[in-house]
């Protein structure tokens, strides 16, 4: 099977169940999103050393991909018949689990944390920014179409988690989180 088709050579792609739409459709951005957001999180992943934060983050990395699934599959009948997995209360709670326990190992934040550090807290919070891209496309979406509300919890949560891997990673590495402040604005910049 050749890799192109070029069905999309005119600005449409095939939804799974058939239906073409427009290559900037608010569904394909939504899960184009997603799959944007698991690349960026694969590359988290390779920066990082830490085993526990890269073995959760290609859990994640499989539950995104069946997010992405569920979310170019706009009919109910289709996601049932050919089982397209969308997160679950399990999902979103073990995302919970896992930043109570990293939480843990931080000190509390008194600020807000410009994103930076090791290459691989700033490949996270790069993730991150991505998920909360990828949570507006889908917040958009369910505004005129069916979207799993666990979908949207799900993202919002993973992106929670995000923030604090990054942190995490810095931590680990005995890197300080770098602090925002009005200060921290260049002399003569305004609000």
């Amino acid at each position: 099977m050749k890799i192109y088709t070029r069905r999309g050579d005119g600005g449409e792609t095939d939804l799974f169940g058939g239906e073409r739409v427009a290559k900037d459709a608010g569904r394909v951005e939504a899960y184009g999103a997603v799959d944007e957001l698991n690349s960026f999180l694969g590359a988290a992943i390779a920066a990082s050393r830490q085993e526990d934060l890269c073995q959760a983050s290609q859990q994640i990395q499989g539950q995104l991909f069946d997010l992405g699934a569920h979310l170019a599959t706009p009919d109910a009948a289709h996601r049932e018949k050919y089982s397209v997995p969308a997160p679950g209360e399990a999902e979103v709670a073990a995302l919970e689990t896992l930043i109570d326990r990293l939480e843990g190992e931080l000190p509390a934040l008194e600020t807000f944390v410009l994103p930076g550090g090791t290459p691989a807290a700033a490949a996270y919070h790069q993730a991150r920014t991505v998920c909360r891209r990828a949570e507006r496309a889908a917040v958009a979406l369910a505004r005129g179409e069916d979207v799993d509300p666990l979908a949207l919890r799900y993202l919002n949560r993973l992106s929670d988690l995000l923030f604090v891997a990054a942190r995490v990673e810095n931590r680990r590495a005995g890197r300080a989180d770098v602090p925002w402040s009005a200060r921290s604005r260049p002399p003569g910049s305004s609000r």
